[in-house]
């Protein structure tokens, strides 16, 4: 996700490229110059190949500040990222003309195959608006200390046909929505990766979830405004 805000950019846990570490984009990123022009910082949530995927990561312009759970910097900074600065659960470092507290999230962040361990975050950016990019994470109660928020960017699924510990489904997504108080929820984390060789089906464990949240979401909270985004598409706030 690319977030511009009160004159501020920041990126999330960008896959900039058609194919990574063995899963395919099925939609990939037709202009990377447009997608990384005038950012101000990067938000990488954990240490998997997934979420902070270096080649990726290289094509985004060096001076730009890169913010990674420890102990990403070194990893990080074999893409050549210049500025890089660890961040845990607690902090509130400011960006441009934002205020980005850095938030648990319940998940487990080992890089395969013989990496480190490191610290699975959540995002909370705060200014004119207030949004929450989650990571990867299931959903817990003390997502309510986050409320409220203006929006909630959400993983509703995964790459794969079944969610392991430390993910949310449709349902669960729900009930962070709940939680979080939001005013708007963005569906993120499905559709877009798939193991190579799959990548030509159309499998319905990959399109159907952001119907299932869409559907859970006007039953439970059909006050919510739920905005589906396919890759390239855009939300004004």
């Amino acid at each position: 996700m690319r977030i511009d805000l009160d004159g501020t950019s920041l990126l999330t846990d960008p896959i900039l490229r058609p194919l990574a570490t063995g899963l395919v984009h099925r939609q990939p990123v037709r202009d990377v110059a447009r997608v990384v022009d005038g950012l101000d910082a990067v938000l990488i949530s954990h240490l998997h190949h997934d979420h902070l995927d270096l080649p990726s990561l290289a094509l985004v312009p060096a001076n730009v500040e890169v913010l990674v759970p420890s102990p990403g910097a070194t990893i990080v900074k074999r893409a050549g990222a210049h500025t890089v600065r660890e961040v845990a659960v607690g902090e509130k470092v400011q960006v441009g003309g934002l205020c980005i507290e850095v938030v648990w999230a319940d998940h487990y962040g080992r890089r395969a195959p013989f990496g480190p361990v490191g610290d699975c975050l959540g995002f909370v950016i705060d200014g004119s608006s207030r949004i929450y990019f989650a990571g990867d994470t299931d959903v817990f109660d003390a997502m309510a200390d986050l409320a409220p928020v203006d929006v909630a960017l959400l993983p509703i699924a995964g790459w794969g046909p079944r969610l392991g510990p430390g993910h949310m489904g449709p349902l669960e997504a729900v009930r962070a929505v709940e939680l979080l108080q939001a005013r708007i929820a963005v569906p993120i984390h499905w559709g877009s990766l798939v193991p190579l060789g799959l990548h030509f089906l159309r499998l319905s464990y990959l399109t159907r979830p952001p119907t299932i949240f869409g559907e859970l979401m006007r039953a439970r909270l059909p006050r919510v405004e739920v905005h589906v985004l396919e890759p390239g598409h855009t939300l004004p706030l």
